[in-house]
């Protein structure tokens, strides 16, 4: 048990995949840092989950064009807890929209952004170094073995993906073997019970070949906390209250939203149960090391996080139960 103010939590850390490394079953996602988020309520989401025990951040460049990076590593400077962290950033976003070379995974574009994400977190070496997106028009090698100079050269201590098909990360495990380079050790993918296709290909693939699996988006976008409503208009502060295409064809029911009684089953529980009982069905399903998305959610504010206990876990099975259909 983890001391949180009062209160304390269950922390069930676990292995990163194949590494020794021992990672929190939450990993903070800061992702909305520096746009939704400000500086001094994201000093106080991670100041909060650090003293709950959990000990795996990540972020990207490509977030608020660096503003997330500086942000995490400014807190972490000041309450000189890097050295009990887990640090993961990710390259592939275009950080100039006038220089055709500032995006991709091409070896440029990988070894300038780790060092200006290097400077940004204000860190010596980054655990967890991670291609954002796959890209078919570089050639795997030349990604592969840019990734394996920075392992080699001490400014990353992992690799990582996001966002690639199963036969996307063998063929990167396969020229990884060949050439004798430093292989990927985890997967970024969107999962939550209204978006469940990993289980078909990838988990089994990551389960034979050891790689640790790290959701995003384990409450589907906002979808299972309560907050968004069939027919009705998102929350102003909220991502869809601006009228962004991507909320409204879920909520008129395009584009594959949720089913009835899958919005029913969440809708009918109080906030907190409902934000609790998505992260409780991601923590029963032991194919994945950790979820990051909901970390921010469950440690804003003071109460006492909702995560794998209480309402919201013992509901988690009915939501199970009122079906699935693909989100993206």
């Amino acid at each position: 048990m983890v001391p949180l103010g009062r209160r304390s939590i269950a922390m069930d850390y676990r292995s990163l995949g194949r590494t020794g490394v021992q990672v929190s079953p939450l990993c903070l996602g800061g992702m909305l840092f520096g746009e939704q988020t400000d500086e001094a309520e994201a000093r106080a989401i991670l100041d909060r989950a650090l003293d709950a025990g959990l000990n795996f951040l990540d972020t990207a460049n490509i977030y608020n064009h660096g503003r997330s990076e500086a942000i995490i590593g400014r807190v972490l400077r000041r309450n000189g807890r890097r050295a009990r962290v887990v640090l993961a950033t990710k390259v592939h976003g275009r950080m100039d929209d006038q220089d055709p070379n500032a995006w991709g995974n091409s070896r440029r574009h990988i070894l300038e952004q780790c060092e200006a994400s290097l400077r940004q977190l204000q860190t010596e070496v980054m655990d967890l170094y991670q291609l954002h997106r796959p890209l078919s028009t570089i050639p795997t090698d030349e990604t592969l073995r840019a990734l394996d100079d920075l392992v080699r050269s001490g400014k990353v201590r992992y690799l990582g993906t996001s966002a690639f098909g199963a036969w996307q990360l063998m063929e990167a495990l396969w020229v990884s073997r060949d050439l004798g380079l430093n292989r990927v050790v985890c997967e970024q993918l969107p999962y939550h019970l209204l978006d469940r296709r990993i289980e078909r290909e990838l988990v089994p693939m990551a389960q034979t070949d050891g790689l640790a699996l790290l959701p995003w988006s384990p409450v589907a976008g906002g979808f299972l906390s309560g907050k968004y409503r069939r027919g009705e208009p998102p929350p102003r502060a909220e991502p869809g209250g601006d009228g962004s295409s991507f909320h409204r064809r879920r909520l008129s029911g395009a584009g594959g939203g949720p089913r009835p009684r899958a919005r029913e089953a969440g809708q009918a529980q109080p906030g907190g149960a409902r934000l609790g009982g998505a992260a409780a069905w991601h923590h029963q399903h032991n194919h994945r090391t950790a979820h990051a998305g909901a970390a921010r959610a469950l440690f804003r504010g003071s109460g006492r996080p909702a995560y794998g206990r209480g309402p919201g876990a013992a509901r988690c099975s009915g939501l199970a139960g009122a079906g699935y259909r693909p989100l993206l």
